[in-house]
């Protein structure tokens, strides 16, 4: 991440959620980060982010994980701290109470949103499949991206570990949200 002003930001542009009846889904969506503890008595919160799409696309809203339901919150100004963390102050949460109740939710950013000419965050890879190549045969799902050992590794949802190393990546195709993989022969076995 980039050096970044300590000068609130105050989002302009809109990119408003959707506004159909149904609800955000996770698969349209991918998590950036996580609230933090309370900072201050007028609504601000820390947000310890993984990935600063929000920023760089200029969104005026983030989406909250409360209760299992992802719920967008539009934001009053925000500010970086440092490169993995920014004091947001979301609109309508004014008070300390208020602010509490968001503590330690999981943030969400849509990937409709993600400009398609960038090249993808490894958190924006979960729920990307796995294709091996050259058979073409669906592997799995990625639930999550461990990054505990000195190679980063793709989990899958029935919990085999994958590398995700470059030379073993083909392409990635952020469209139809799928990763070939050059996969060497026997590693799916072990």
């Amino acid at each position: 991440m980039s050096q970044r002003s300590h000068e609130p930001y105050k989002p302009h542009e809109s990119h408003e959620p959707p506004k159909n009846k149904t609800m955000i889904r996770k698969e349209d969506c991918y998590k950036i980060g996580r609230i933090g503890k309370v900072h201050g008595v007028k609504g601000e919160v820390s947000f310890h982010l993984t990935d600063d799409v929000f920023d760089r696309v200029e969104s005026d809203y983030l989406i909250l994980e409360i209760d299992g339901i992802l719920v967008p919150f539009f934001m009053e100004e925000y500010r970086f701290r440092s490169d993995t963390i920014a004091l947001v102050k979301f609109c309508n949460i004014d008070t300390q109470q208020q602010a509490s109740e968001l503590t330690n939710c999981d943030v969400w950013f849509p990937h409709t949103l993600t400009p398609e000419d960038e090249q993808p965050t490894l958190a924006s890879l979960i729920g990307f499949s796995i294709v091996s190549m050259p058979d073409g045969l669906a592997v799995g799902n990625i639930a999550a991206i461990d990054d505990t050992t000195a190679n980063l590794l793709f989990e899958l949802e029935d919990g085999r570990l994958i590398p995700a190393n470059d030379e073993l990546i083909e392409s990635i195709d952020t469209h139809k949200r799928e990763i070939k993989m050059n996969i060497p022969e026997g590693l799916m076995t072990l």
